[in-house]
């Protein structure tokens, strides 16, 4: 079973943090949320969430995708985290998937993950003067060989869909969408 690692960090965006987390479960893939520090987190619209450990319980084991929901002050949080950064790098050595939404991005882009790449954010979020070597673009979702990027909490079921495909395969990414009853 592939296992997937979702930091979650103060300020985090719950609409993408629950529906990546959800829609990876129903997949029967390991999902792993883990805190910044200990106890539950509050995010940014005021919704707590309990994260099943820390992340320094987690940040030596391996993973097939590490997933970074956005918000702000999260991806901010999520950014400044030197823990984050190591984990993202060694993931980006092992040939990790790496993904990311909203304002989270960023903090691909500042480790230099998406230098060369194709990638997506919430508007304004990557500004082409401060990441010259990402071609940015407006789509929904954006896969670019292991990392895939998305634009923000209307895009949310998308981004995680398409996690669900990587990781388990069309066939079951179908099974997930048709139990979810989204239209044609």
């Amino acid at each position: 079973m592939p296992s997937v690692l979702v930091p979650l960090a103060e300020g985090c965006e719950e609409l993408e943090a629950v529906t990546i987390v959800d829609l990876l479960r129903r997949a029967e893939i390991e999902v792993v949320t883990a805190g910044l520090a200990e106890g539950p987190v509050r995010a940014s619209r005021g919704t707590v969430l309990v994260p099943d450990t820390t992340l320094d319980a987690v940040k030596d084991r391996d993973f097939d995708m590490v997933v970074l929901p956005g918000g702000l002050p999260g991806a901010r949080h999520l950014e400044e985290d030197k823990r984050v950064r190591a984990i993202l790098e060694r993931h980006q050595r092992l040939g990790s998937y790496m993904a990311a939404i909203c304002a989270a991005p960023k903090v691909l882009a500042s480790a230099g993950i998406l230098d060369g790449r194709k990638a997506t954010s919430y508007p304004g979020t990557l500004k082409p003067a401060d990441f010259p070597k990402v071609e940015l673009l407006d789509a929904p979702v954006i896969v670019d060989g292991s990392v895939v990027t998305s634009r923000g909490p209307g895009t949310a079921m998308d981004f995680a869909l398409q996690l669900v495909e990587l990781l388990a395969g069309r066939e079951r990414r179908t099974q997930v969408e048709q139990a979810l009853v989204r239209p044609a």
